[in-house]
């Protein structure tokens, strides 16, 4: 039997069978156990994000993989704790053929355009998975992740920590509980873009020499080096980035999703300061409708960012720079701030005693899921992939600017705007697969 499969059917059967080590904020190797007891990690993307994604793999196993695009990054990492021995690779595809037999897990934290190629290149030989939020840059990524999980049969998790924290799930619930009674609108908002958007594309520069740029740009079109794209201001651009609203929403518009199934609108259209189809915009207010199931009558949703919030009389004092308003026949709950960690019931309406499960940890949820347990609240086919959908159909929107966008979602088809077909399912750089 080969190595690889031996190590996943151990790692699967370890929680059953009683070997466990678990401590407080996760999961920690000892040294005292054999190395095929300890999950083998790998990271794509150690910086940003990436730093303390790359830190908790650290600290729940060994990891025997790094990969970035910039060279400094990489020589910097052997220098902390758990990093030493790590392999070093610049291409993930090469770090995932010459070590898939040495690998377990994957953590991935890059840009967006990125997530799916190497996340579904992963879980295809039979790795777990860890990708930063949002989960995928296009729509088809989403359904495409979801689905590869699902049939390998891998522990996934999306990295929107905030589903981990007790008083989201406890505001899900009481809203769920009926405590606002039928709930029809709920507004979302973040203070994002804080990076350059909506503008022309920077001058050409010289590509610095611990930059591998043609892996940065990866299954993305092809575009000349400039100033502005690595480390940071990536995400206002269409073809590395999902802007403010792929940025924060699986964050701040996670809370609502959760209480009320939010998946699968059908229909959204934007309101926006105008973009060039290169850079998002500015700002913009996109209106999303829910149809009725059988749980709450249609909702509507409107998320705003660059500055728009919802108007103080609706909130009843002056709104939070990021947050979220669900409003219901009886009052409504407000979540302050990015993580949906705390909340506020406004309105005639008593707090009910509801029931909910408590997270050990959102890291430690996708390491004990790795070892046998229950998947992780955010793992990509029940949650995180549905709830990325929702958010990035915001983004076709914005690209058709004004258009509302008819959406069949079991088809992932805007059944009234073929032009956005591309948006929907963008074309990979050759070398580059799903």
């Amino acid at each position: 039997m080969p190595r690889g499969s031996s190590r996943r059917q151990f790692l699967q059967t370890t929680a059953a069978a009683g070997v466990g080590f678990w401590v407080a904020g996760g999961v920690r190797a000892q040294d005292s156990k054999s190395s095929l007891e300890q999950i083998q990690f790998a990271c794509v993307g150690i910086a940003g994000k990436g730093s303390s994604d790359s830190g908790d793999a650290a600290q729940s196993g060994n990891i025997v993989a790094i990969c970035d695009i910039d060279e400094n990054r990489l020589n910097g990492a052997t220098n902390r704790k758990g990093f030493e021995k790590a392999e070093k690779f610049f291409d993930f595809r090469e770090m995932l053929d010459k070590m898939g037999d040495r690998i377990d897990a994957v953590t991935v934290s890059t840009p967006d355009h990125t997530h799916a190629p190497a996340s579904v290149m992963a879980m295809r030989m039979g790795k777990h998975c860890f990708c930063q939020k949002p989960l995928t840059h296009s729509l088809f990524e989403a359904r495409t992740m979801a689905k590869v999980a699902r049939e390998k049969g891998v522990a996934t998790q999306m990295g929107n920590q905030g589903t981990a924290n007790d008083n989201l799930r406890k505001s899900a619930a009481i809203i769920r509980a009926g405590a606002l009674g039928a709930v029809k609108e709920v507004h979302v908002w973040t203070n994002r873009p804080i990076w350059p958007q909506g503008g022309d594309r920077p001058a050409e520069a010289a590509i610095p020499p611990h930059v591998k740029w043609d892996l940065f740009l990866g299954a993305a079109p092809y575009r000349p080096y400039a100033n502005g794209y690595h480390p940071f201001a990536w995400r206002g651009w269409w073809d590395f980035g999902t802007g403010a609203l792929g940025d924060m929403a699986c964050h701040t518009m996670n809370m609502p999703f959760f209480a009320l199934n939010l998946r699968d609108p059908i229909s959204v259209v934007a309101e926006t300061s105008g973009h060039n189809k290169d850079s998002y915009p500015k700002w913009s207010i996109i209106d999303y409708e829910f149809a009725a199931n059988d749980d709450r009558p249609a909702v509507s949703l409107r998320w705003y960012d660059g500055g728009k919030r919802p108007p103080r009389d609706m909130v009843g004092e002056d709104p939070a720079q990021s947050g979220a308003l669900v409003v219901g026949e009886k009052g409504m709950l407000y979540s302050a701030h990015d993580y949906g960690g705390a909340y506020k019931l406004i309105g005639d309406v008593e707090e009910p005693k509801v029931e909910f499960t408590k997270s050990p940890g959102h890291f430690t949820e996708w390491v004990r899921a790795i070892k046998g347990e229950e998947p992780a609240m955010s793992n990509f086919p029940d949650y995180a992939g549905p709830l990325t959908e929702t958010v990035l159909l915001g983004n076709l929107a914005v690209w058709a600017d004004g258009k509302k966008i008819e959406w069949d979602a079991k088809n992932l088809t805007a059944t009234n705007a073929p032009e956005v077909a591309h948006v929907v399912k963008r074309e990979y750089r050759d070398g580059y697969t799903l």
